[in-house]
C-alpha cells in the first residue's frame, strides 16, 4: 500500500513512520509513506495557507487553493482506486472494522487539518470520507493520520513477526483483549493463573475468551451490544453467541462470589 499524508508538518510523519511495525513494513516492501506540504503550493512570498473564517470567530481556516493542489499532487503519486480521507472530529468513528476495510485499498491519501479546520469546499470536491479517531479535540490531524496508518499496516501480511498477533488482540473479535502474563510465575505476591501453565489449549482458549468477555462487560459494554446486533444480522454464529453468553455468565458468577472473583481453577 502507498499512503500519502497531506500535512503542514511533514517531518512529524516522516519521523514517526520510521520505527517499529511501520518501519518494518516499509523495509519489507509492504508499505510506502509519502508527504505533501500545502505550503509548497502557495504562490505568495509568505507561503500563506490559511485565512480568517467568513462570518467571524476565532482561529484560522486552511485555504482551499493550496490544500486542493496538495491533495491533487498526493493523489497523483497513489495508484488508481486510492481513497482520500480527511481526519476530522466530524467524521465517522475509526475502528478495527474500518482498518480492515482500508487495508484492502491500493492506497490512501490522508489529509491532516490544522487550526479551525479546512474550507468546506475542499471536503466537497477533494475528499471521499471523513474519519474521527475519538470524541476529543487535537491540535491537528497528524496524530490521527499516524493512528490510521499504524492500525492498517499491522493488518498487512508480513508486517508483524507473528501473524497471530493481528488476530489475537483487542477488537479483532469485537472484544477487548484478555490479560497477558510472562515470566516469572510469581511477582508481587501474585501468581500466573494455573490454567495458562496447564498446556491444555482448549482450556486456555476458553479462559482467555471468558476474561475478554468479562473485561469488555466491565469497561466497554457497548461492544457486547454491538456483538448482539451482529448475531441478529447473522454475522455471529448462534453457537459462538451461546458460548459467549455461557462464559460471561460464568465470569459474572465468579465475580459475585462470596470471596470475590476467582479464576477458572477456583483460585482467588
Amino acid at each position: 500500500m502507498h499512503v500519502e499524508v497531506v500535512t503542514l508538518f511533514p517531518e512529524m510523519i516522516r519521523q514517526a513512520v520510521g520505527h517499529g511495525v511501520l518501519g518494518r513494513a516499509q523495509e519489507r516492501g509492504l508499505l510506502t509513506v509519502g508527504t505533501e506540504d500545502p505550503r509548497s503550493h502557495a504562490t505568495d512570498v509568505h507561503r500563506t495557507v490559511d485565512d480568517r473564517p467568513y462570518g467571524g470567530g476565532p482561529g484560522m481556516v486552511l485555504k482551499p487553493e493550496t490544500l486542493t493542489a496538495a491533495i491533487a499532487a498526493a493523489v497523483a503519486r497513489c495508484p488508481p482506486g486510492s481513497r482520500r480521507v480527511y481526519l476530522s472530529a466530524q467524521g465517522r468513528p475509526f475502528d478495527q472494522a474500518k482498518a480492515q476495510a482500508l487495508k484492502a485499498l491500493p492506497g490512501l491519501v490522508l489529509v491532516a487539518g490544522r487550526y479551525e479546520g479546512i474550507d468546506e469546499r475542499v471536503i466537497a470536491t477533494s475528499i471521499d470520507e471523513e474519519l474521527s479517531v475519538g470524541d476529543y479535540v487535537l491540535s491537528g490531524g497528524e496524530l490521527p493520520a499516524l493512528i490510521v496508518i499504524d492500525a492498517v499496516a499491522r493488518l498487512m501480511d508480513g508486517a508483524l513477526n507473528d501473524a497471530r498477533s493481528s488476530v489475537e488482540e483487542s477488537f479483532a473479535t469485537g472484544l477487548l483483549d484478555w490479560p497477558h502474563y510472562t515470566r516469572p510465575e510469581e511477582f508481587a505476591g501474585m501468581r500466573v493463573p494455573e490454567v495458562l501453565l496447564s498446556g491444555d489449549h482448549k482450556r486456555i482458549r476458553r479462559w482467555r475468551l471468558k476474561q475478554a468477555l468479562g473485561k469488555t462487560w466491565a469497561v466497554r459494554p457497548d461492544l457486547l451490544l454491538k456483538a448482539q446486533g451482529e448475531r441478529i444480522e447473522g454475522r455471529l454464529a448462534d453457537a459462538e453467541q451461546a458460548e459467549r453468553a455461557e462464559l460471561l455468565n460464568e465470569f459474572l458468577q465468579e465475580r459475585r462470589g462470596p470471596r470475590g472473583p476467582a479464576n477458572e481453577d477456583g483460585q482467588q
